[in-house]
């Protein structure tokens, strides 16, 4: 589903908040929770619900459902004390205010697109239409090494196109052995390097979008 609010657009479907046709950066479990918001509107959803749909059999702190919910607010310039979209239920959790326009998304006719993956230690790391971020926690793509920073880089895949972006990480993010200040269309045979780790962007034959991609 596709869900319009205010200049914000919530595409389930690729996993995307966007502003006026730009792409608005949000954490996977930020984007997790705004999901869940919207789609539970109006209804307050409680903290332990959040818990549970997120963290699923997992204990974390409730601040960490704080943080997240700080990182929306940014996003949207939604501040607490006049909110427009989240409001805080204080002691039970949090509900979604703002109207939107709840759409199906748009039916796409076959075509002919290619399976874009990220090889490393020889495994394949498929790459999905849309944001791929790439780091240590909260990322579509979790590497845990010490070089690489919790939200380091991200990959956007978008009509048969890649698009590399560092996302302020400590170490950098390299192409080829030369680190990139801005967004890097990708090519077959690309070597990425976050700190330690290098990765391998390829291209595989092209298929039909009505074929499994996945097994």
């Amino acid at each position: 589903m596709v869900y319009r609010f205010a200049d914000f657009t919530l595409d389930e479907s690729i996993r995307q908040l966007s502003s006026n046709g730009a792409e608005v950066h949000l954490s996977t479990k930020a984007f997790e929770l705004l999901t869940i918001l919207v789609t539970s509107r109006p209804r307050v959803v409680s903290k332990n619900d959040l818990q549970e749909r997120l963290w699923p059999e997992t204990f974390v702190q409730e601040t960490n459902i704080a943080g997240l919910i700080a990182e929306i607010r940014r996003a949207l310039g939604d501040p607490a004390s006049s909110p427009r979209f989240v409001r805080t239920v204080h002691r039970i959790g949090y509900r979604f205010i703002g109207d939107a326009i709840e759409e199906a998304a748009a039916a796409q006719a076959p075509s002919i697109r290619s399976r874009m993956y990220l090889v490393l230690d020889q495994r394949q790391i498929m790459l999905m239409e849309g944001a791929n971020v790439v780091g240590r926690a909260d990322a579509t793509i979790q590497i845990d090494s010490p070089g690489i920073s919790r939200v380091h880089a991200r990959i956007l895949v978008h009509h048969g196109a890649a698009t590399l972006e560092d996302l302020g990480s400590k170490n950098g993010t390299y192409v080829n052995g030369a680190r990139i200040a801005a967004p890097h269309t990708l090519r077959e045979g690309d070597e990425i390097r976050l700190g330690t780790i290098v990765l391998t962007f390829r291209i595989a034959p092209t298929v039909s979008t009505t074929e499994t991609v996945y097994k």
